[in-house]
């Protein structure tokens, strides 16, 4: 299999990535793996997409540190590879983390990623969804009873009187595209007089999301994978992590700070899965992180959910390796069909 990665940028990947542990899980079993980010994407007169990828120089890597040192270093191979010539293109970067200065930067891997389709690859996830799903918009579109009350708006005045409403358990606001945890703030007794700077600080990234707080997120939340539309199991251990941050922060990601521990899959998560699984499916989501505390859905992570390695360290099982499995699948489903089946639809089969 020929696989390209479309990172946010690889001189910056960091070993324990998601997105790493994956690609040295697939080089060391003889795939050929290639990665890029979004500034080096190109159409072609031909009518093609063609990207500048780098690969791995060895065959195999003893460790995932190994590995991203090389595919960083002048030691990679570098090389120039068009469309047709590839089997899956796996769009990993975030358009939330494309620095102020580059919004350019944002949606290339969609854009490209929907001309790919065109010629036979695969794209993971299907990048006609991504389009829909580049802001937390999005996630309205889930079951009302799995997701917590929301309003979405650049009126100030709006989100005082959404406050004043919830006040009793507070909200949550957060810049309507971005992820991470960057620009979240718990809004509630304590914090209500800062309310004009929080509100102020968030309307720099365009549009606000208020949320209704859940209690039950104090206590962190579960970061769980799906993947083709089910829960991602491997080995009967749940791909899960559960993230808290014990100084009171209201963020619990571990780019903010958070901890981890393993997860409890209870029965109201399995719920939950339930509830969005139809609509992952219709839309072709191979992979996704859900974010969950007590019982209710915070976000849906469609881009580049991360947390894998930890999972697989807590879970003692590399969960790489059946994601990898998954993969190979669907190269097999579209040597046997070729484009009779949808891009969307071969996502999640």
């Amino acid at each position: 299999m020929r696989i390209a990665f479309i990172l946010d940028d690889v001189a910056t990947e960091d070993e324990r990535y998601t997105s790493m542990m994956l690609a040295h899980t697939m080089h060391n079993s003889g795939h050929e793996v290639l990665l890029s980010d979004v500034r080096n994407l190109a159409y072609y007169p031909d009518g093609h997409m063609g990207v500048k990828v780098r690969r791995a120089p060895k065959k195999t890597y003893k460790t995932q540190q190994e590995y991203v040192a090389d595919v960083k270093s002048d030691k990679a191979i570098t090389e120039k590879i068009m469309a047709p010539d590839l089997d899956v293109l796996l769009i990993r970067n975030d358009p939330s983390a494309a620095p102020a200065s580059e919004p350019w930067a944002q949606i290339p891997g969609v854009v490209f990623g929907q001309i790919a389709t065109q010629d036979g690859v695969i794209v993971l996830n299907d990048p006609f969804t991504l389009s829909d799903s580049v802001n937390k918009m999005y996630f309205q579109q889930f079951p009302e009873d799995v997701r917590p009350k929301a309003l979405i708006t650049r009126d100030p005045q709006e989100i005082k009187e959404f406050y004043k409403e919830n006040k009793d358990k507070g909200i949550v606001i957060k810049p309507l595209q971005g992820s991470g945890g960057k620009g979240v703030f718990l809004v509630n007794e304590e914090s209500a007089a800062n309310l004009n700077s929080m509100i102020e600080a968030d309307l720099r990234d365009g549009y606000i999301i208020a949320q209704e707080y859940i209690p039950e997120a104090a206590k962190g939340d579960i970061r769980l994978f799906m993947v083709n539309g089910e829960i991602f199991e491997c080995d009967g251990k749940v791909a899960a992590i559960h993230r808290f941050n014990a100084s009171g922060d209201a963020r619990s990601n571990i780019s903010a700070g958070g901890s981890v521990k393993k997860a409890k899959i209870t029965d109201r998560i399995r719920e939950i899965t339930e509830r969005v699984r139809p609509k992952l499916v219709k839309d072709g989501v191979f992979i996704v992180g859900l974010d969950i505390a007590g019982d209710k859905l915070l976000e849906t992570n469609i881009f580049s959910p991360g947390g894998l390695t930890t999972a697989s360290e807590i879970e003692e099982v590399n969960f790489s390796e059946g994601l990898m499995r998954a993969i190979e699948r669907k190269v097999e489903y579209r040597k046997r069909y070729g484009q009779t089946i949808t891009n969307k639809f071969l996502n999640t089969l």
